[in-house]
């Protein structure tokens, strides 16, 4: 059995075997046959502007507001994809119950998958927990724990919806109200049948499913959202975009991601080329669908995925994705530093064009546009990371980041399976501490924490197999303790080994010469990394600080690997780091 833990708001213990029989005092509509979830909604979070007395959420008469949901696009009925999971929020209009408050209720929900999503929040102030059960159609169960954040207080970093207000008799309060999406393990290849809530006072379930493992599909490319910043604005633009495939395939699927965001967003139209050069495809571009749509809105907060296509998606190649944005885009999801070129039309939809005469713009960032999926593969290896990881010193426009070397390392030998590599490096992330706020327009996208953002940008992804954890030199650049580190780690291994991946750790590289690599700073990181070498709590360890210091002065990085700001390695160091990586341990 392994131990529980403790994190991100999900606590877990899997329980092998049977579960003894349930008793108690449950209610009869508890005690009996598992029902949907809808039947057992026993409160009224939602009210209309102009009736705030008509829902009381939390017992004092403060609710959320119907009229920022439906701008949030989160609907009556409407079906959304969160970090990955399909949830439906209630189909009820203001004013009528649309949620449950967990004390045990036995829930009908079916489905194989790596986890159960829940939609909840909590009314006690503070966070509340409790535990619950899944049961399987083979007659095992697994325990689960679950803690839900404050729908007033709790974090925004890892909030879904953005809602700017809350109603109560009395007014309307400019505060933010949140809702979060929490996922707990399930048992590997089992079919859910049921799930028993936790009895835990002032934990409100919406809504919850089964998440889909992405079985069948590999990742080739991702990116994480930094935060939502200020563009354009663009009004009736397109956008194309270049990524770099690992994995190749016959069928693709692309993922957008409109995560932060404070309103829905509309792609119009998008379609999908293999790259000849700048802005020009090979051949024409192939269009994409949405539920059999040509386009999609995106729910803020929310996500969607392009249908599966007919396409070979080479391995180790440029892709051109293009997107039309037919309303006006004025702040949006972004990852800021891409190190490549992509490119923003005049007025029009373009996505079609096999001309790259329309795109007289380049962009320096991947707006909106989070994944590449490929159709069959062994799965992917995910890298957690901050700028080494993103590229920050690599040249721009050729692929020399170290994920992309490591990419075509698995790709030319054969003696382990062809992984998908890819890269959630974010430049300025660190492990303990956000930059971007979780909320608004903000300069700032260097991205909320490796710990809060660990669930969306690693547990997520389809079919992934390995995570490596490289970061923690910002943190330590900027006051934090080695043991606040190792706390935060440790914790990341924990989250990732409950979800059955392999968890790796790099230890963390010199930086002497950079004005915040002080030598307290790198008393810290070599104590970090003496903890990450030697405390066996990874399962394997990517010693890049061995491979990139200088012998002569272990606090810098070696001269030849130096891009010159004492911080980055150059193209030689970042490919010595991915020529160092032991493929056995991916």
């Amino acid at each position: 059995m392994r131990p529980s833990l403790r994190g991100a708001g999900v606590t877990l213990a899997l329980v092998a075997g049977l579960l003894p029989a349930w008793s108690g005092t449950a209610s009869a509509v508890t005690a009996a046959e598992p029902l949907p979830l809808a039947r057992f909604f026993d409160n009224t979070a939602v009210s209309d502007d102009a009736r705030p007395g008509e829902a009381d959420f939390d017992g004092s008469g403060a609710s959320l507001s119907a009229q920022d949901l439906a701008a949030a696009g989160w609907r009556p009925g409407r079906t959304l994809t969160v970090q990955g999971a399909r949830l439906t929020w209630p189909d009820r209009p203001a004013g009528a119950p649309d949620n449950v408050r967990a004390d045990g209720q036995s829930v009908r929900v079916r489905g194989r998958g790596d986890a159960l999503a829940f939609l909840v929040a909590g009314t006690a102030g503070a966070p509340v927990s409790g535990s619950g059960t899944v049961a399987y159609a083979n007659g095992g169960r697994t325990a689960y724990r679950l803690t839900a954040p404050d729908w007033r207080t709790g974090p925004l970093a890892t909030k879904a919806p953005p809602l700017p207000h809350i109603n109560t008799p009395d007014g309307q309060l400019a505060e933010r109200a949140r809702l979060y999406v929490l996922t707990v393990p399930l048992a590997a290849g089992r079919e859910v049948i049921s799930v028993r809530l936790p009895r835990a006072t002032g934990m409100h379930v919406f809504a919850l499913s089964v998440r889909d493992t992405g079985l069948g599909w590999t990742g080739s490319w991702a990116a994480a959202t930094g935060g939502r910043a200020a563009v354009g604005p663009w009004t009736d633009r397109t956008l194309r975009l270049v990524v770099r495939t690992s994995a190749g395939g016959p069928r693709v699927r692309l993922r957008f991601d409109n995560t932060f965001a404070a309103a829905p967003v509309r792609i119009g139209a998008a379609t999908v080329a293999v790259q000849a050069s700048g802005a020009t495809p090979e051949g024409a571009p192939v269009p994409l669908s949405f539920g059999g749509a040509g386009g999609a809105e995106i729910p803020a907060g929310a996500q969607v995925f392009s249908d599966p296509l007919g396409f070979d998606v080479p391995a180790d190649t440029n892709l051109l994705v293009s997107f039309h944005l037919p309303g006006t885009v004025t702040a949006a999801p972004v990852h800021r530093l891409a190190q490549q070129r992509s490119y923003l039309s005049e007025p029009g939809d373009h996505t079609a064009d096999p001309s790259p005469a329309a795109y007289t713009s380049t962009l320096t960032g991947w707006p909106l546009l989070a994944a590449v999926d490929v159709s069959g593969g062994p799965g992917s290896v995910v890298l957690l990371g901050d700028s080494i990881t993103d590229g920050d010193g690599s040249t721009p426009d050729a692929n020399r980041r170290w994920p992309n070397v490591l990419a075509a390392r698995l790709l030319a030998q054969d003696a382990v399976p062809h992984y998908g590599v890819l890269n959630l490096g974010i430049s300025g992330n660190r492990v303990l501490r956000d930059r971007y706020p979780g909320d608004g327009t903000s300069p700032d996208t260097a991205g909320v924490s490796a710990l809060n953002r660990f669930d969306r940008d690693v547990l997520a992804q389809p079919s992934a197999r390995t995570a490596v954890v490289f970061e923690g030199v910002n943190d330590v650049r900027w006051g934090a303790t080695a043991d606040q580190v190792i706390a935060g780690l440790r914790e990341l291994a924990d989250r990732g080994h409950a979800r059955g991946l392999r968890m790796l750790a790099a230890t963390i590289v010199p930086c002497a010469g950079e004005r915040r690599c002080t030598a307290a700073a790198d008393a810290e990181r070599v104590a970090v990394n003496a903890w990450i070498r030697q405390a066996g709590v990874f399962d394997g360890v990517l010693d890049f600080d061995a491979v990139l210091r200088d012998p002569a002065d272990p606090a810098r990085l070696l001269p030849a690997y130096d891009s010159g700001d004492h911080l980055h390695p150059g193209d030689a160091g970042l490919a010595a780091l991915a020529e160092s990586v032991d493929l056995r341990l991916l």
